[in-house]
């Protein structure tokens, strides 16, 4: 028999966030999420919460063992905005037994019901910046710390259920031309773009410059970009407000490019930076006592041969229009001089033709699938029915 219990205590919160690590502890190709910053996620410094309601459950055998995790959130600007009345799972994750990943769901189900949802749907966090989707593939690749790993049997636990595809997100591995250097082909289309549209590369080298002349533009354009795709809800100010404090400073603004109007309006931002995944693994999830040297040496010291392309945006007005390839006239020549092998993108929907395209320039291969779940909330019976 399982027992799922909500998390009330900061004592139960800890064992939510800790459990993840001790599932996973042994397996290679996991990155622990930062203990810390899971703190802050579950907490009302969250600024989602401003728009989000949460629940965390717990799953226990009789005898006390915990054996599984989840979150219920229901994000209002989302549902809103698209129209419907979803509950979202995230952060699930369980040992190989059905009774307890068929109860965490229910009581995710149960927990939605009861406030009106109609619809289950995940894994989702809060809002996009968190990690989403359910690795169905590329279980043997190296995980990043912006996205989920998951043991190959959830999807067949997910499914059994009645959960169906509700969206897929590839990511793809490219290697970085080093022999070759930069195609001809994208700096000619770099190059032709730029004249016929009066556009600039703006390069920084203080972040607190950055985010004085740009940090409120950087998200502005994100929220443009990433309005139309599937489950996005816009940033708030308050969100955008803690992005820029928590993550402008740690950039290698070499490896930031903006591409501005003549007037200086922002049309586009790529932002990229070393892995972290394997410094992550290093410090087991914590910044004490040695964790943050890890991460140090990623960023400024020893840096890996792998990047995360975090984030790409260019506004609905610009795109289709090869402004894309001015970013990587920018950031490439900066990747090879770095001495970086690989370029990984963040997961990318599979019917988004507008981003799949950018990346014909390079040698690539897709590594991964992810993929987010749907299924109807069936209504609770009458008193007597059943």
């Amino acid at each position: 028999m399982i027992t799922i219990k909500q998390v009330e205590t900061k004592k139960e919160l800890k064992r939510f966030i800790r459990f993840n690590y001790e599932l996973y502890k042994d397996n290679p190709y996991s990155v622990p999420d930062l203990y810390e910053d899971m703190l802050n996620t579950f907490s009302e410094k969250n600024a989602a919460m401003e728009f989000c309601e949460a629940a965390y459950f717990l799953a226990y055998r009789e005898d006390g063992t915990l054996v599984g995790r989840v979150a219920a959130i229901i994000n209002r600007k989302a549902n809103e905005q698209w129209g419907l009345k979803t509950v979202r799972f995230g952060w699930i994750d369980f040992v190989d037994d059905e009774e307890v990943s068929e109860a965490l769901l229910r009581k995710v189900e149960e927990w939605g019901r009861e406030r009106g949802m109609t619809q289950i749907e995940g894994p989702l966090g809060f809002t996009d910046m968190d990690a989403e989707g359910m690795l169905i593939e590329g279980f043997e690749e190296l995980s990043t710390m912006a996205t989920i790993y998951n043991f190959p049997y959830y999807q067949w636990h997910v499914e059994r259920l009645g959960f169906e595809k509700a969206a897929d997100w590839v990511e793809l591995l490219m290697t970085v031309p080093k022999e070759t250097g930069m195609p001809e082909r994208l700096s000619r289309i770099a190059e032709i773009v730029m004249k016929k549209y009066d556009l600039r590369i703006k390069k920084y080298t203080s972040s607190k410059k950055i985010a004085r002349d740009y940090g409120q533009e950087i998200f502005r354009v994100i929220n443009e970009a990433f309005r139309p795709l599937f489950g996005y809800s816009e940033l708030s100010q308050k969100q955008i407000d803690q992005y820029i404090k928590m993550y402008l400073p740690v950039l290698d603004l070499k490896l930031v490019s903006l591409i501005t109007e003549a007037n200086g309006r922002l049309v586009a931002v790529g932002i990229s930076m070393p892995s972290m995944s394997r410094a992550l693994q290093k410090a087991k999830g914590k910044l004490m006592p040695f964790g943050w040297w890890h991460l140090l040496k990623a960023l400024k010291l020893k840096k890996p041969k792998t990047l995360d392309l975090m984030l790409v945006g260019v506004l609905p007005e610009y795109q289709g229009k090869g402004v894309n390839a001015i970013l990587f006239y920018d950031l490439l020549p900066i990747y090879i001089s770095e001495g970086y092998d690989y370029v990984e993108t963040n997961p990318e929907l599979e019917l988004n033709d507008k981003v799949q395209q950018q990346w014909i320039y390079f040698e690539r291969r897709q590594h991964k699938r992810r993929r987010c779940y749907k299924k109807a909330i069936a209504p609770q019976p009458a008193k007597g029915e059943g």
